[in-house]
């Protein structure tokens, strides 16, 4: 079952789609990743889940990526003594490590971590920014404010601080129970949520452990200034962009969602960008043409995989809003500018074996015309490399290894077959056009560039090139 387009789709599941038939509905429509957002719901119902997808994958016999969302910290007020209240923008409002519930003109801010980052001048961010504080005088357990803007507030709404790094890991209680349930499921992607600096991704993968690829979500502004390390100590990163709003100026999050998808290019690394893609078709069967056009602009800027949130998890129209996202990326990727701007994008190879043979893959299978690049690989190294290039041509990622084969499903242009391991020169060659006929990816009298590494099985040692023809 072969995808029409080189970037992926990421869904969320939710109450909308947790039966067998709407999450198989999903996968038919376009998905390649499902996300199990583990802020909500209980352990029990994502385990379902998980059966089904498997059942979907055995049954297609097409390798399905799942991502195992952690929520991370929660930062919250307190209650209200009538539920909510009113706060007027000059006025005054004080917060209180401990006390009886809110009003008017106090509330509980039930986190030390916050009153330790706290000076005066800092700035607080209410309900997603709607409300916003600035500190004037602060102790260990108090903070005095001016309300910068007013509004209304109720019960438990989050709480941000920008600029601040909070003495707090990116992993809660909550999340290593969540954790070590995912795993135990064989999750093939963690993404890690609140991460502020390098520290809290060699937290998370220590954790993790390797049993699953760690995916970074970058929502915090601080992150944005270790981008480099970060990215390094990662298997793959998120533009988490609805988080970022909150604690950066918007006009700030283009440039930067485009920042993060260049340097994840460069470093080979899939990146998704996700958030309020198509926000609207929560209670509409179509998009606005703003979130299309939102949706393309990734594409163009070379995303491996876009992503839907409440759209799929708990809107009216998920099904839909697959099929529309499907299109778009099938509609851009057809544009003769979309071409030009992955080579005009194209990061130089790095001094390597794998980079060399990488490069000259794209290279050749543009002179020869060939209809695919077939990449042998076992950790995910070869195709890793194969799609930084932006081939014209799909990737055909055949691996003996079916977790590698599952992790890759969300690398831009991987179509992944798991099979048998090669056992030499010959038998590589002939498996490879098999796969590649049998896959649709190319017919008879046509060519297909090889990548692999001798010897057979080495992760990471792509050091073969070779032109194939496949024949009837």
């Amino acid at each position: 079952m072969r995808r029409r387009r080189n970037a992926k789709i990421v869904a969320t599941l939710g109450p909308a789609t947790s039966s067998r038939e709407s999450i198989a509905a999903l996968f038919q429509a376009g998905v390649d990743v499902f996300r199990l957002n583990f802020s909500h719901g209980v352990q029990e119902h994502h385990r379902e889940r998980v059966t089904f997808i498997r059942e979907i994958e055995k049954k297609t016999g097409r390798p399905i990526a799942i991502m195992c969302d952690l929520q991370g910290p929660k930062l919250r007020l307190g209650t209200f003594a009538k539920g909510s209240a009113m706060l007027e923008t000059g006025g005054k409002f004080r917060l209180e490590l401990k006390g009886k519930p809110g009003d008017e003109t106090r509330a509980p801010l039930p986190h030390r971590e916050i009153f330790a980052a706290m000076e005066p001048g800092t700035e607080l961010l209410l309900d997603d920014g709607k409300v916003r504080l600035r500190v004037e005088s602060c102790g260990p357990g108090f903070a005095e404010t001016t309300v910068m803007v007013g509004g209304k507030l109720s019960d438990r709404k989050g709480v941000n601080v920008p600029n601040a790094v909070l003495p707090l890991s990116a992993v809660t209680e909550k999340d290593r129970s969540d954790l070590s349930f995912a795993l135990d499921l064989g999750v093939d992607w963690v993404a890690l949520s609140f991460v502020q600096r390098p520290e809290d991704v060699a937290e998370g993968r220590k954790l993790v452990a390797g049993r699953a690829g760690l995916l970074v979500k970058l929502e915090k502004p601080l992150a944005i200034r270790h981008l480099a390390e970060i990215i390094e100590l990662s298997d793959a990163v998120m533009v988490a962009r609805g988080d970022l709003g909150v604690e950066m100026p918007p006009e700030d999050v283009p440039p930067i969602q485009k920042q993060i998808i260049h340097a994840c290019r460069e470093a080979g690394k899939p990146v998704i960008v996700a958030t309020q893609m198509l926000e609207s078709m929560i209670n509409t069967p179509t998009p606005t043409r703003a979130e299309a056009s939102d949706v393309a602009t990734a594409i163009y800027d070379g995303a491996d995989a876009v992503m839907l949130s409440a759209e799929t998890a708990a809107g009216s129209f998920p099904i839909e809003s697959v099929a529309i996202m499907n299109r778009i990326i099938a509609r851009v990727e057809q544009d003769p500018l979309y071409r030009l701007q992955m080579d005009a994008t194209e990061p130089p190879p790095e001094h390597t074996s794998s980079d060399a043979i990488s490069a000259a893959a794209r290279q050749v299978a543009r002179t020869v015309d060939a209809a695919a690049i077939v990449s042998y690989t076992t950790s995910g190294a070869t195709a890793l490399r194969a799609a930084r290039e932006r081939p014209h041509v799909p990737i055909l990622v055949l691996t003996s290894n079916l977790n590698t084969a599952r992790r890759l499903a969300l690398l831009w242009g991987a179509h992944c077959v798991h099979t048998t391991d090669v056992s030499n020169f010959a038998n590589m060659v002939e498996k490879a056009v098999r796969a590649a006929h049998r896959e649709s990816l190319a017919e008879a009298n046509q060519s297909i560039v090889i990548t692999a590494g001798v010897p057979f099985g080495t992760p990471g040692a792509t050091n073969i090139l070779r032109i194939a023809w496949v024949h009837d």
